[in-house]
């Protein structure tokens, strides 16, 4: 029977991180990397036994951290969890019974968005496909943006249950992680020498943000998930928006 292990990722998660844990039981390996976490974090993944805790610096591209904790595992199987995610356990038994086929060497599967309270199931929130499940060995991040693709080697199938994720608890946490990943995309456009031209800039500014939300909401019915629809559609426009702003910002006060 091949093994499986499932690698978590954390700063400041002592909300949510036990439930993440809680829910990768059924693993044969659990590797936690906590980041200079400054809360209950460390606390909670240490009252789990069958957990092997490491530290790391904090690196703001998450991926370079998600690798380290691959690395760690030495099973057939590598699954990728977020600590604001849980693995229900009808995707449990699927994930177990699709290792043992060779037909593939890394799996996607679906992921339900839950924003305050509402899973979404529209706007182009659900099944926001994703690839988590993959054979050790078999992929890896380049490490250059935090919302990179895994690369893979071999061929990808597709599971049929979904994974849950529970981002923003409350207001505050939505906005936190919205400041954080506009922070990050602002340097890496800065880094990366992007243009700042005027066309550029009327397309970072206004076209882009208005078109993604006019897509989201109403193309894609995300008004049909009520207020927090609204919120995750309109959201994505102020990140867009904050993103090309903080560039504009940092790339003036490096001249």
């Amino acid at each position: 029977m091949p093994t499986l292990g499932i690698s978590i990722i954390a700063h400041n998660e002592e909300k949510c991180i036990a439930n993440a844990i809680h829910s990768a039981l059924f693993a044969d390996d659990i590797v936690v990397v906590n980041c200079e976490s400054t809360d209950k974090t460390e606390e909670t993944v240490k009252s789990f036994e069958r957990v092997r805790y490491f530290e790391r610096p904090n690196n703001h591209n998450l991926n370079i951290n998600k690798s380290f904790g691959f690395e760690q595992l030495k099973t057939d199987w590598v699954f990728y969890l977020d600590p604001d995610e849980i693995i229900p356990l009808e995707l449990a038994a699927e994930i177990k019974k699709s290792i043992t086929s060779k037909q593939y060497v890394a799996y996607r599967l679906p992921r339900k968005n839950n924003f305050f309270g509402r899973f979404l199931l529209h706007g182009s929130q659900y099944p926001d496909l994703q690839l988590r499940l993959f054979k050790n060995g078999k992929a890896s991040f380049a490490g250059r943006h935090v919302h990179e693709k895994l690369q893979i080697d071999g061929k990808t199938g597709i599971l049929k249950n979904a994974f849950e994720h529970y981002p923003y608890p409350e207001i505050p946490d939505y906005l936190r992680k919205m400041m954080f990943y506009s922070e990050f995309q602002a340097h890496f456009w800065l880094n990366s020498e992007m243009s700042a031209s005027l066309p550029t800039t009327l397309h970072r500014l206004y076209f882009k943000p208005w078109f993604r939300f006019l897509r989201r909401y109403v193309f894609k019915q995300g008004f049909r998930d009520g207020w927090q629809g609204f919120v995750a559609a309109a959201g994505d426009v102020f990140q867009s928006i904050f993103s090309y702003a903080r560039f504009l910002e940092l790339r003036s006060e490096s001249k």
